[in-house]
């Protein structure tokens, strides 16, 4: 049985897919007279059998070596495009923590949606959400792994434009569309250029490939850059960052597994693509800049904004920006360690913020207060998801940045400076945002703000329990150091600065009232950061102003240049028709001659016309 369920280990992201499917008939509306429930139970079977099925090949594979099957899917003579699947502990275990996550997600989406009267396509879409992730774990092919990042640039436009009669839902999910694709097409020049230099687009291939390729500076920083391209989108790293603010205007349940998995798809993708990577400098320099610019920044810019969710979402980024700066560095190792940790942690946070909302029927930091007596689970929770995000003894992102500082000790100050500067400043944001959500006084919001329901709850308690178990988790994977190989100055450092961020937080003035500063050079700091450093506005007079002009020259040329030459064609044919109609009399010499006029004619004046445009336009 076991062998039988690790040869079709590549079942696992049908499951997903067949969830979605059995939806349809429900989401189209076919079936009506029992409700949309029926629907999301067929999704949540599957979703079942798939964390099983991945979980009893995880635990068989466990001390094994990885294993490749390979499924071609067209073969013509030097064409060979086939899907590679990588069955190994660091693949099949990502799968278990994607269906695990989505299950706990859909579980509380039978209670945050209970009342939407579309709950069948939602879940229709998880199932698809979660079929691409499952297959992006599993794949070891870069064709493979480019269709399933534009499944999951799909799953992410139908997911934010949910709730499709708002008209900022539609405009945020168009952008996080455009802004996603904008990644996918470079990458797939990535992609084209690769199968035409290495012969091959397996991960396992590449990886050969390019220990003995010999690239030109131009054709390796090209190469490397389009390969970048698209993970720096999915992550939301800068300048291609600012789709996950806006994809907040989706459902929760959705943003729970958005802001833990589907950011981390890309940085697994690029964790593969390592070696390729290392064959351009400057392609490295080029993570650990987007890197350190992103966790630098959206660190900064959480830090002031007052919707909730918008003030978790900017710390993904930041994440996401030193997983980048760990691969840029070239410690992979690091990066999956952090893509793990942040998963959980995350996933918690974004559910007791989901929680708050549907009680509050608010995201407003500033209408909120006085939670913790009245909402014990979800303050747990927002507690413990806080802590497991930062370097907290002895919870497992403390362990990850140790991990961090230590191997980036001797590589530069700047490095692990960067490291304790974002973990300092998502300390004092998740500190601020607890302040103003669960302590002081209730609001009229808040007052009477009952716990939520079980099917909430749930899997709230049970992702806090997980969460607390993320260090025995990394010490029976010995990913661990022992206490003779801990670096203490490391320690102390990550320590004061969790200290310092939490210091900080609890301290600083927050009243309820003060939206902006009355100081000047306060409320241009406070403008500053809440608008994302101006970003937006610097795009729309610079790339958005570019392309409109670019459209409107396009535009006038169409109507007016190649429009008015077709035209004059045609009036001069219809013309010189219904002026031969009169000449007609039987001589042919007489109809040559006129036809040569004719021809001369047209042709002096298209010459006049095209001499016009290029000598007097």
């Amino acid at each position: 049985m076991t062998q039988f369920l690790f040869l079709a280990s590549w079942w696992v992201p049908f499951y997903g897919l067949i969830g979605a499917v059995l939806t349809l008939p429900w989401a189209t509306g076919i079936i009506r007279r029992t409700g949309p429930r029926p629907a999301a139970y067929f999704n949540f079977l599957m979703t079942v059998v798939a964390f099983v099925h991945s979980a009893i090949v995880l635990k068989d594979i466990w001390n094994q070596e990885p294993q490749i099957f390979l499924i071609t899917w067209l073969k013509a003579a030097d064409l060979d495009l086939s899907f590679a699947l990588e069955v190994s502990p660091v693949s099949v275990g990502a799968a278990v923590l994607i269906t695990g996550l989505s299950l706990l997600a859909q579980v509380y989406a039978l209670g945050y949606m209970e009342k939407d009267w579309s709950l069948a396509r939602f879940f229709g879409l998880m199932g698809f959400f979660e079929a691409a992730l499952s297959g992006l774990a599993l794949s070891d092919s870069l064709f493979l792994s480019y269709a399933l990042l534009e499944m999951l640039t799909l799953s992410t436009y139908l997911l934010v434009g949910f709730w499709y009669a708002q008209p900022l839902v539609v405009t945020a999910a168009r952008d996080a569309f455009l802004t996603k694709r904008v990644g996918d097409v470079l990458l797939l020049m990535g992609v084209v250029t690769l199968s035409t230099l290495a012969g091959s687009l397996n991960f396992s291939n590449l990886n050969q490939w390019a220990q003995t390729a010999s690239l030109g500076p131009v054709t390796s920083t090209l190469l490397g850059l389009a390969l970048i391209a698209a993970p720096a989108g999915k992550c939301a790293q800068f300048p291609l960052h600012l789709w996950l603010d806006e994809a907040m205007e989706g459902p929760n349940p959705a943003s729970v597994l958005r802001n833990s998995m589907v950011v981390s798809g890309g940085a697994y993708v690029l964790f593969k693509l390592q070696p390729v990577l290392a064959l351009s400098p400057v392609a490295l320099t080029a993570l650990i800049v987007l890197g350190t610019v992103t966790a630098v920044g959206a660190s900064l810019v959480s830090i002031a904004q007052i919707d909730i969710k918008r003030a978790l979402s900017h710390s993904t980024s930041a994440y996401m920006g030193l997983v980048f700066l760990a691969v840029g560095l070239q410690q992979g190792g690091v990066a999956l360690v952090l893509l793990f940790t942040h998963a959980i942690a995350k996933a918690l946070l974004f559910m007791s913020a989901g929680s708050v909302i549907l009680t509050t029927s608010t995201q407003d930091l500033t209408e909120m207060g006085g939670l913790w007596s009245r909402m014990p689970a979800t303050t747990t929770a927002f507690v413990v998801g806080s802590a497991g995000m930062v370097t907290l003894l002895p919870l497992g992102s403390f362990w990850a940045k140790l991990q961090w500082a230590d191997g980036f000790w001797t590589v530069g100050p700047w490095v692990t400076g960067v490291l304790l500067l974002a973990n300092g400043l998502t300390t004092l944001n998740l500190t601020r945002v607890f302040r103003l959500v669960f302590w002081g006084e209730p609001q009229q919001k808040t007052r009477r703000a009952p716990e939520v329901a079980w099917p909430m709850a749930l899997p709230m308690v049970f992702l806090t329990v997980v969460t607390l178990l993320v260090p025995l988790m990394l010490q029976q994977w010995q990913l661990l150091p022992s206490w003779e190989n801990i670096n203490w100055s490391a320690l102390l450092l990550l320590v004061a600065s969790s200290l310092l961020g939490l210091a900080i937080g609890s301290t600083i003035y927050l009243h309820k009232a003060w939206s902006r500063s009355v100081q000047l050079q306060w409320r241009l700091v406070q403008d500053l950061l809440s608008y994302d450093f101006y970003i937006e506005d610097l795009y729309r007079v610079t790339v958005v102003f570019g392309v409109n002009l670019i459209s409107k020259i396009s535009a006038w040329m169409d109507r007016y240049v190649l429009d008015g030459l077709i035209n004059l064609v045609g009036l001069a044919t219809m013309f010189s028709g219904q002026s031969l109609k009169y000449t007609s009399f039987g001589q042919s010499q007489a109809y040559l001659l006129t036809i040569l006029l004719g021809v001369s004619l047209l042709g002096l004046a298209i010459s006049w016309s095209l001499g016009f445009l290029v000598f007097g336009f």
